[in-house]
């Protein structure tokens, strides 16, 4: 048996975790492992995560928008690459679909152009097909729509 690692009694565990969800937004997906973690039971585990629902430290829905938020201003990342990231963490698609629709057009559009313009400046290759796959690569991975991608090559690159 393990003796270094810490036990906690259930309302440890509660006010830890309370603390860990105050400090960030959370899935439930993350503090179910951080339980796990703590190596609580199941039905311990069960317990707590209805606890922090009830008391509003867990809101998928309130993460999902976060998160959807701080991807796309931060990272810059696209509505696919935002999708992709918030199925690993199990959100339901209903919270995905409203995260991805907060994300303002106009400005959605406008970071496309900013960050292709950005990347295109940095692109040293002279042949210009390579040039474009560069970008589309470089745009396609951080998840953004292959049609606005293609469309902002075109428009780019003569």
């Amino acid at each position: 048996m393990d003796f270094s690692r810490p036990t906690y009694t259930l309302e440890e565990a509660t006010r830890k975790l309370e603390g860990y969800c105050a400090y960030q937004e959370r899935c439930h997906k993350e503090v179910v492992q951080k339980l796990r973690d703590m190596r609580m039971i199941p039905d311990a585990i069960d317990h707590i995560v209805v606890h922090l629902i009830d008391h509003n430290f867990l809101n998928e829905e309130r993460f999902s928008m976060s998160y959807a938020r701080g991807k796309f201003n931060i990272k810059k990342w696209g509505r696919n690459r935002i999708t992709q990231e918030l199925k690993r963490r199990d959100i339901s698609q209903y919270n995905i679909k409203k995260a991805v629709a907060q994300l303002n057009t106009a400005a959605y559009l406008e970071t496309l152009d900013t960050l292709a313009k950005k990347r295109l400046d940095g692109i040293k290759e002279t042949n210009s097909q390579k040039r474009r796959k560069k970008l589309a690569d470089y745009l396609l991975y951080r998840g953004w729509e292959s049609h606005l991608v293609y469309d902002k090559i075109t428009e780019l690159i003569k």
